[in-house]
């Protein structure tokens, strides 16, 4: 655990070490605590910039925390094959829509991050208008958001709809001073949101 002791220890000073405050969004929230630990945030640091601080576990923390020092990323969108910062399409669409990475669900990353797959491969423009053709974007209970195929359509992507029942619990903390655009980073989740084009 060396790597960690290097990349991950967050600095001593209580000013800069502030609490992680829930937004009380979740329903059930005794069951969303978090349950990734600091061996698996370990895999994830090839993801991320080598400066990045990734803060100590916390099993008592959740995924709707605010904090002025903390950003909260879900495991997810990197076990998918995502690295930090994101690829063009997905990093316009949380920056248009205002919503935090915590509050995504998996089919909406993993709609993203296939449709990131076929621009590199085809060559092809895409625009976040072109998104909104294919979907909409929806709220799933504790003010989560998903794609939802726009009716009377064939559906864009296939099995983007199986879900996996741990991925709520694997969310983990890292310094927004030390990541590339972490100023810009939502502070906070949104109840509303919805695709639109630039």
């Amino acid at each position: 655990m060396a790597k960690m002791g290097t990349r991950s220890s967050p600095g001593t000073s209580p000013e800069k070490d502030n609490i992680l405050m829930s937004q009380n969004l979740l329903m059930n929230p005794s069951s969303k605590i978090c349950k990734f630990t600091d061996l698996e945030n370990e895999n994830l640091t090839p993801y991320f910039p080598l400066e990045t601080i990734f803060r100590p576990f916390d099993p008592s923390a959740r995924s709707d925390a605010i904090s002025m020092m903390w950003f909260c990323f879900a495991a997810l969108s990197f076990i998918l094959g995502y690295s930090y910062p994101f690829l063009d399409l997905t990093q316009r669409f949380f920056t248009l829509t205002g919503i935090s990475y915590s509050q995504t669900m998996p089919m909406l990353w993993k709609a993203l991050f296939t449709i990131e797959e076929i621009l590199k491969i085809e060559d092809l423009k895409f625009c976040l208008s072109e998104l909104s053709y294919l979907y909409s974007l929806v709220t799933h209970g504790s003010s989560r958001f998903m794609f939802k195929a726009k009716p009377y359509q064939p559906l864009p992507i296939l099995k983007t709809t199986q879900n996996d029942s741990t991925w709520k619990n694997q969310f983990f903390f890292v310094r927004k001073d030390l990541i590339p655009n972490g100023d810009c980073l939502p502070k906070t989740w949104i109840l509303k949101g919805r695709i639109q084009d630039p």
